[in-house]
């Protein structure tokens, strides 16, 4: 027999309802009430109205903010380390600006003195290979000068 061609019959069964059990709510117990006089007794404050009535009570102090945690100390040897080491790297990072600017100014001078030497041989190269350096000067004959540097006349 083929399940679908049995005759479907609900199943009765017993149910049993659970229902939660609410514990009581754990309540302290109240503490009792002991009736305290204040330490000094407040001033009574008085207040006009703009319509004319007058509002008699006592003033109520702002409240107070717990004060904070106290901050520790920091000891001078730590400030006194970190002090240090703040001035040292500012005289490593001067004394490192000072060897760039002394390199700096040392290539611009010879820079300087290779571009007058430039410009100075080029001013005896041109007074030499001239051709106007043979009209208004005075012209040496070198041969003649030693030849009669040479002779003896007596």
């Amino acid at each position: 027999m083929h399940p679908e061609h049995t005759p479907h019959v609900p199943v009765q069964r017993a149910v049993e309802v659970h229902q939660p059990t609410p514990y009581p709510p754990a309540a302290p117990a109240p503490a009792p009430v002991v009736p305290v006089q204040p330490g000094t007794v407040p001033a009574v404050a008085s207040i006009v109205l703009p319509d004319g009535r007058v509002v008699t009570g006592y003033a109520i102090n702002p409240a107070q903010p717990e004060p904070l945690a106290a901050k520790p100390a920091v000891s001078r040897t730590a400030v006194n380390v970190a002090l240090g080491g703040a001035g040292f790297l500012a005289v490593c990072g001067g004394l490192v600006l000072l060897t760039s600017f002394i390199a700096a100014l040392t290539a611009f001078i010879t820079q300087l003195i290779t571009l007058a030497a430039v410009i100075f041989g080029g001013w005896i190269a041109v007074q030499i290979f001239s051709t106007r350096g043979h009209q208004g000067g005075t012209t040496v004959n070198i041969r003649k000068a030693v030849i009669k540097r040479n002779h003896f006349h007596s």
